[in-house]
């Protein structure tokens, strides 16, 4: 298992991609560009010593109709599940991280904000609060023990970190309880001392003492076997900042005052009864996340708990709001995005780039386009700098329209120990990992 944030050799993603990279088409994500993709990469020797040795989708057998789809190794025993953890080299040791101590959530921040991912030009560089670090690793059912760091004996100062979260994954009509596994950072000085493969191990180990044998988890690059491939885009909100501090740039024949009027949004949100959601419409929203999200093939399986600590407004972490239909008082639309920061690294001006990224939308009576332009509106009423989606679920309906720009940021996603024979296209993936 791993993350897409990997902060090691291992794999590595672009945080805030700028939008003005070489983006390809929707035609360039498909089953068969994947396919060329592997090919080259087979041709070149390219080899994946650590991912050909686990239960996962290797590249030889993509196409191969003759395969399962389903568990690709079946569960072992627990009490032959290896109960001593994983050895370490001299000088490090593993801990487990109470992320409720307000001194050991400190020390994982730090560790994540000096060294967690940057963009190919260590520009920008992720700045995940302490309050969305809680959010995101206390859902229901957490495992404490999922929560792994690695620290020096001598001085105790934690240097590495992963972590794992128990999630039910619907994939066609099974769900699945899984781990989704994130947050895999190691410190820039020890990025040579292969620690990543080991701390994958190890979550590993831990993820199956609870019985759980599968596991979701995203890459910025492509590893055996991606099941859908994905593309960032970005929404201009204040593109003044955003072209100042390089995260995009000015166009060709556009001045500053022409952008920033391109990009200018109404004050206000145009459609009745949208409101931010409040914990007595739990039951309403979580209908109708659910009724949406079975149109895909691969998605979330949600019960009201889980809307409850996923979606509930949340400041500086989660923005969820719904519409409410005024004659009837239905819940009728829903729309939600997270909130993560970077780090602007080495800007006199700026010191943070407030990000928005669009999480679980759903239209049935308002349509998708005025939707999310009223998200964006919102938005920017709080400040955000840009607007960020990936082209998953219906997203790629509104993207164009709503002036949004394609990044160089590819997400891939990936499922450990479950087949499926073919990639799926974006629109048949109806999940948002963090």
């Amino acid at each position: 298992m791993v993350d897409r944030n990997a902060s090691s050799a291992t794999t590595e993603d672009t945080p805030n991609p700028k939008p003005d990279g070489n983006a390809p088409s929707e035609s360039d994500l498909t089953s068969d560009s994947l396919a060329r993709k592997v090919q080259e990469s087979l041709s070149l020797g390219k080899k994946h010593k650590f991912w050909e040795t686990q239960p996962v989708g290797q590249f030889k057998d993509l196409g191969d109709n003759s395969l399962p789809e389903g568990p690709i190794e079946d569960p072992t025993p627990l009490s032959e599940v290896k109960q001593e953890p994983y050895k370490l080299p001299n000088l490090y040791e593993w801990i487990t991280c109470d992320m409720d101590s307000e001194e050991m959530c400190a020390e994982v921040y730090n560790l994540l904000t000096n060294n967690y991912v940057e963009d190919d030009e260590n520009m920008f560089r992720f700045n995940y609060s302490k309050e969305f670090l809680r959010w995101a690793l206390h859902p229901p059912g957490y495992f404490r023990s999922w929560h792994i760091g690695v620290r020096v004996i001598s001085s105790k100062k934690l240097v590495a970190f992963i972590t794992g979260v128990p999630s039910r994954i619907r994939v066609r009509n099974d769900v699945v309880t899984m781990a989704e596994i994130n947050f895999l950072c190691v410190h820039k000085k020890l990025r040579s001392k292969r620690l990543a493969p080991v701390m994958i191990k190890e979550v590993t180990r831990r993820v199956h003492l609870e019985n759980i044998w599968q596991a979701a988890y995203t890459a910025g690059v492509v590893l055996p076997t991606p099941i859908s491939s994905c593309q960032y885009w970005h929404r201009s909100l204040n593109p003044k900042k955003l072209i100042d501090v390089g995260f995009s740039r000015l166009g060709a024949r556009m001045t500053m005052s022409r952008t920033i009027k391109l990009y200018k949004l109404p004050e206000s949100t145009v459609t009745p009864g949208f409101r931010k959601m409040e914990l007595h419409d739990v039951p309403a929203v979580t209908r109708l996340l659910r009724d949406y999200l079975s149109k895909f093939i691969v998605a979330p399986d949600l019960d009201e708990n889980d809307v409850e600590h996923w979606l509930l407004p949340k400041e500086n972490v989660v923005n969820s709001y719904l519409v409410e239909s005024p004659e009837t008082r239905d819940i009728t639309d829903f729309c939600s995005f997270y909130t993560l920061p970077s780090t602007i690294l080495g800007n006199q001006n700026y010191s943070t780039l407030k990000a928005a990224y669009s999480y679980y939308n759903v239209s049935t009576k308002t349509p998708l386009l005025q939707l999310m332009n009223d998200a964006l509106i919102v938005a920017r009423q709080n400040d955000y700098d840009v607007f960020n989606a990936l082209d998953v679920m219906l997203n790629e309906s509104f993207l164009k329209e709503l002036k949004f720009g394609p990044g160089d940021g590819k997400l891939h996603y990936y499922l450990y120990n479950y087949r499926l024979r073919n990639p799926l296209r974006q629109s048949e993936l109806g999940l948002v990992l963090l």
